[in-house]
């Protein structure tokens, strides 16, 4: 936990130090304002100086907080696109390195590349921390693989079949989804806001209750995808 802290400088001739909460957000932090002043001629009403002391702390605060949202959102920066001219074939080849880490010698950039329908070149590859924003995969057979913390954000697996896949914390943010089948598939970690769930088969999917109720507030899965789920 971060403090920060912050003279205020009144004088008066005791120091006081008042600590403001600030609301928790991906790492929690907290405000301190460091305050003394020194008038003797005002030690009878000090009400003006509490005032300006939580003015400042309060307009502070939100400085903080203003502070650390890029923090936040720097996280997510993705690298530049990779300008290999066959990046999008290193998904017919995979990584091998810490598949279950996500970690890798080499990102596999497969941003905007086209996978339409792919039947045999993606099954049981390992796509661990693949790069897949705005990328196609509609009808492709991805039974099997590993995604194990991909960023899809954006990209579309209209009808992808993922049975037996290992999906566990990959961001599918605002990815289309529509009619793909998670038959057995692992689930857990894995981020769906915004997702396009329509007509999904979550049969025998397997997922961490708290990421299952935090699916199960996705509008767009139907009565029998919620049934799969357990949804209630």
């Amino acid at each position: 936990m971060a403090t920060l802290l912050i003279p205020l400088s009144l004088r008066h001739s005791s120091p006081k130090r008042h600590r403001f909460s600030v609301p928790e957000l991906l790492s929690p932090f907290r405000i301190s304002c460091n305050a003394t002043w020194d008038c003797p001629e005002l030690k009878a009403s000090t009400s003006c100086f509490k005032e300006l002391k939580t003015v400042a702390c309060g307009i502070l605060a939100v400085c903080a907080i203003t502070a650390a949202s890029p923090a936040i959102a720097a996280n997510q920066r993705l690298p530049p696109l990779s300008t290999e001219p066959n990046r999008c074939e290193k998904a017919f080849v995979g990584n091998t390195i810490g598949q279950a880490n996500g970690v890798y010698d080499k990102p596999i950039d497969l941003r905007f590349c086209d996978y339409t329908n792919e039947k045999s070149n993606l099954k049981g590859k390992s796509l661990a921390a693949a790069l897949m924003s705005n990328a196609k995969f509609d009808g492709a057979d991805m039974t099997e693989v590993v995604m194990s913390k991909a960023y899809a954000a954006g990209a579309s697996f209209k009808g992808v079949d993922f049975t037996n896949a290992v999906l566990d914390r990959v961001n599918f943010e605002k990815a289309d989804l529509q009619g793909a089948v998670f038959k057995n598939t692992v689930l857990s970690g894995s981020t769906f806001n915004e997702a396009k769930l329509e007509d999904a088969v979550f049969e025998d999917t397997i997922i961490g209750y708290i990421d299952l109720q935090k699916l199960c507030t996705n509008p767009s899965i139907n009565a029998e995808g919620r049934a799969e789920l357990g949804c209630r």
